[in-house]
């Protein structure tokens, strides 16, 4: 039986009516924390949150100028919200760069912004940044990924040696390819460019990298968000934890 040891615990999670989001969502809610998802889509939102009996918050996190003024009351936050293009960066496209760039990153900080003051008032906070193995290594023809990611780990350090004497903790979680929406719809992207059938991709380009030769669960990735929002990761801040197969031991 799991533990409430959320009880009384609100969490945000961007990105939550699918794939990672979605998982933590739930795994927020088994031990007792009310959850609110952050998601663009209005009806998955609405089914993920009576899924988790929490609520749906329908926003464009891509839309950073509506976020600078935003006040935020919850214990944990979760950003996790993103997208992926893949192309060469002489063929990407500079407003495909810069959306990524404000849904990964400004949002990001916008939302850890508005979050912090509550934490800070209550004396206890826990900031969980969804990153990626592409956080800690990069790969060909995902710039705008990979800066976005890249950034995403330095915020998470500073939020991390800021919010210290304030009971706050911030980490970012590394998984390699996870089984989401997400990744299945790269899958097609990643054959052009690399000029291989569809149905090798996952094998030829996403596990190359991976000692264990598989996709991430999202509930695998979950897991390990509910330890690090736990009382027990008090002293766990400004780390990066990897999922990742054994991608970045190479």
């Amino acid at each position: 039986m799991t533990e409430p040891d959320l009880s009384g615990k609100r969490a945000l999670v961007t990105g939550g009516a699918s794939g990672i989001g979605l998982a933590c969502a739930h795994e927020f809610a088994r031990r007792g924390a009310h959850v609110t998802i952050a998601d663009l889509n209005p009806d998955a939102a609405a089914a993920a949150a009576a899924s988790v009996a929490g609520e749906a918050w329908v926003v464009d996190l891509s839309d950073t100028a509506s976020l600078e003024d935003l006040t935020l009351d919850v214990d944990i936050l979760v950003n996790n919200a993103g997208i992926q293009r893949v192309s060469p960066i002489t063929e990407f496209d500079p407003d495909a760069f810069r959306l990524i760039l404000r849904l990964m990153l400004e949002s990001p900080f916008l939302l850890i912004r508005a979050a912090l003051p509550a934490m800070y008032e209550r004396g206890w906070g826990r900031v969980v940044n969804v990153s990626s193995a592409h956080g800690l290594r990069a790969s060909a023809f995902k710039s705008a990924y990979v800066a976005a990611k890249h950034g995403l780990e330095g915020l998470s350090k500073v939020t991390a040696l800021e919010g210290a004497e304030h009971g706050v903790t911030s980490n970012c979680i590394n998984p390699s390819y996870v089984r989401t929406p997400l990744v299945e719809r790269q899958i097609a992207d990643q054959a052009r460019v690399h000029g291989i059938p569809e149905e090798e991709v996952v094998e030829k380009i996403m596990l190359t990298e991976t000692a264990v030769k598989r996709l991430v669960e999202p509930d695998e990735v979950a897991s390990l968000a509910g330890w690090l929002v736990s009382d027990k990761a008090g002293m766990v801040t400004g780390a990066s934890y990897t999922i990742d197969g054994g991608w970045t031991a190479r």
